[in-house]
């Protein structure tokens, strides 16, 4: 009897163990749950590209030269950083910064504190160069992104941007905010037009007899449906609605490039960039990194990175989304 007792009491201090460390787990999954939410959303990375191409240089001479040649090398860049470092004052900065868009323009939101940090470290005399890649997406966003790009220029610093494989539409709608825009041979520029869509289902719907109602206060509140019996008054107003956007979008390219032809280039097309020099939509023919490097001699160049950082729960959910697509999808 006594045996059993003990036994009794030793499961159960075990069991009182065992749901004390769940607690304070839990608890201290809460606490760090609580405290990400007053964290900062994201952080700013900053890489010295010349040390980059420096040391991408320092090895290939180390393989290439003979020993007697390469200390000389060696000798030669520590001079040419000593003399660097003395003139760092008056030394010309790059700051270079990527836009990666997607249809959502979900990196505006990055470009804009990448933006604000340059803004106040940038002068006159520096340069931002602003690699765009997008082949367009919602208007709203890319419109942001424009306006984001456009304070570089507000603060009169010399903006120039990067085309290395696609900007059309609005990835065109940014670039054209730019002093300058080269372009990679084959990149594809251009665009310059406004696109909607979606399917109607409503005859699909009618053929089952299902129906689809839909209540709006104001004319326009919808002018087209996906489900519902679209009207040429609908269609009609859409289209109104989309040459206005057209219109602005052209009006930004005259404000910033007076020398388009519009009535040759705003008709939607897109060129690949040897063409769309002599549409003059860009200004020269260079990669972005033929452009650092030429520059990398004279300038000190800084690679601006704003990583943004998701909180703990959207972490953790999107950890276990993967897991199930993994599992289930594979």
């Amino acid at each position: 009897m006594t045996q059993t007792l003990l036994e009794l009491a030793l499961f159960s201090a075990k069991s009182l163990i065992i749901l004390a460390i769940i607690l304070i787990i839990l608890a201290a999954f809460f606490i760090l749950l609580a405290k990400s939410k007053h964290k900062t959303t994201g952080q700013l990375s900053i890489k010295n590209l010349n040390k980059k191409y420096a040391e991408n240089n320092e090895m290939i001479m180390q393989e290439i030269l003979p020993k007697k040649e390469f200390k000389k090398f060696l000798k030669d860049q520590k001079a040419e950083q000593k003399k660097r470092d003395e003139n760092a004052a008056d030394t010309k900065n790059i700051y270079v910064i990527n836009f990666d868009g997607d249809i959502r323009a979900s990196s505006v939101s990055a470009l804009t504190e990448e933006v604000n940090a340059v803004l106040n470290a940038a002068r006159p005399k520096d340069e931002v160069l602003v690699r765009v890649e997008s082949g367009g997406g919602v208007v709203h966003g890319y419109g942001l992104g424009a306006a984001q790009l456009m304070r570089i220029r507000n603060h009169c610093i010399p903006l120039t941007v990067a085309i290395d494989k696609v900007a059309a539409s609005g990835g065109y709608l940014m670039a054209c905010t730019a002093n300058k825009i080269i372009a990679a041979p084959f990149a594809i520029i251009g665009s310059i037009g406004v696109i909607v869509q979606m399917p109607n289902f409503n005859k699909f719907l009618k053929d089952r007899d299902i129906e689809f109602e839909m209540h709006t206060a104001g004319e326009y509140k919808r002018t087209i449906t996906m489900f519902g019996e679209n009207t040429d008054a609908g269609r009609e107003k859409l289209q109104e609605e989309i040459e206005k956007i057209h219109g602005q979008f052209k009006d930004l390219i005259k404000q910033n490039r007076p020398q388009i032809n519009l009535a040759e280039t705003a008709t939607g097309e897109h060129w690949l960039a040897q063409q769309a020099l002599g549409l003059q939509l860009v200004d020269e023919i260079k990669t972005s990194d033929e452009y650092l490097l030429s520059q990398c001699h004279s300038a000190n160049i800084y690679e601006i990175c704003f990583a943004e950082r998701k909180p703990l729960l959207q972490r953790l959910t999107s950890s276990a989304k993967l897991m199930r697509d993994y599992f289930f999808y594979k």
